[in-house]
């Protein structure tokens, strides 16, 4: 965070907190927007389909409730964040500097990606329009309610996957991309469950051999 204007070895100010909020609000808006484009695509089609003049608003007031969770999750990595700062955990990089709290990070996100809670969200993330379908709303507080779901599962599918960002570097735009990549290949790439299984085995391998330094 020293090249961000921040002293890695100072106190987090207000204005360091309301940063970095922004920071992690503008890398999840970022990151995720690709996987939930086909799920807001569809949404408006199928809104204009049925002759809907407040297709467009609707898509709109959809695309806002999903986002609003991932800038809710940015607070909290954000306090994560700090956290870290405060107990000097944290690199230039933003990485973790601990292979043990690294290791628990990779295990735990790993154990996540092969748990049922994963494999129930993702399912859903994987059939935008079965989502759709069995859980249409009417009206704009309708569009707002089902954006809100659908970031909800796209937070259960993905939250782990984002922590791994405090072993690679918050900001090392290279592992974001990676990342990005991952969560639209396990979404919707032909191998998408197998893909989220795989990635899953190489984290927990990849912290055992950290929790073994």
């Amino acid at each position: 965070m020293a090249r961000m204007g921040m002293a890695m070895d100072s106190p987090w100010s207000a204005r360091d907190f309301v940063f970095t909020f922004i920071m992690w609000s503008v890398m999840m808006v970022g990151m995720m927007s690709p996987s939930a484009t086909p799920v807001l695509v569809l949404f408006s089609e199928m809104g204009a389909s049925r002759g809907d003049r407040q297709a467009s608003a609707k898509s709109i007031l959809f695309g806002a409730g999903h986002i609003s969770v991932w800038i809710a999750f940015s607070g909290v990595a954000a306090l994560l964040q700090w956290t870290l700062h405060q107990g000097a955990s944290l690199s230039p990089e933003m990485a973790v500097t601990s292979s043990r709290i690294a290791g628990i990070i990779l295990t735990g996100a790993g154990a996540y990606q092969l748990s049922p809670w994963k494999g129930a969200c993702l399912k859903r993330c994987q059939s935008p329009i079965g989502f759709l379908l069995s859980n249409w709303r009417e009206g704009k507080k309708g569009a707002v309610e089902l954006g809100l779901r659908h970031g909800l599962y796209c937070l259960g599918c993905c939250w782990a996957l984002m922590l791994v960002l405090f072993v690679v570097g918050v900001m090392n735009l290279a592992w974001v991309a990676a990342l990005t990549v991952f969560v639209l290949a396990e979404k919707f790439g032909p191998l998408g469950t197998w893909v989220s299984r795989a990635g899953g085995v190489s984290m927990i391998a990849g912290g055992l051999l950290l929790l073994m330094k």
